[in-house]
C-alpha cells in the first residue's frame, strides 16, 4: 500500500512538474506574438484537439519560423497544448499577460 501511494505522489509530482513547465515554455515562446494587440491571434490550448496540435507542428503549418525555439521547449510547449486541448480531461485557456 506504502508503495502506491509513494508511486501515485511521484507521478502526481511529474505531471504537475510537465505542466509547469510546458505552460513556462509556452509563455516565454509564444507570449510575444500570440497575445492582445500582438502580431498573431490569441492561442489558447483548446483552440485544438489534441492530435491537431500535433499535426499543426509535425506538418510545420506556423506561419513564423519557430527553429530558434529549442526541441526540449518545444516538446514542452506540444506536450501543453495537447495535455490541455479541447479534447483533453483538463482543457485549459492559457493565461497570457498583457
Amino acid at each position: 500500500m506504502r508503495q502506491i501511494l509513494s508511486l501515485t505522489v511521484l507521478l502526481l509530482f511529474l505531471a504537475i512538474t510537465s505542466w509547469a513547465d510546458g505552460q513556462e515554455a509556452f509563455l516565454k515562446n509564444c507570449k510575444s506574438c500570440h497575445k492582445a494587440g500582438g502580431i498573431a491571434l490569441s492561442v489558447n490550448p483548446t483552440d485544438k484537439a489534441a492530435v491537431v496540435w500535433k499535426k499543426y507542428f509535425k506538418r510545420k503549418r506556423h506561419p513564423i519560423d519557430i527553429s530558434s525555439i529549442s526541441a526540449d521547449d518545444m516538446q514542452a510547449i506540444l506536450r501543453y497544448l495537447q495535455d490541455h486541448a479541447a479534447d483533453s480531461d483538463h482543457p485549459e485557456a492559457a493565461a497570457i499577460p498583457r
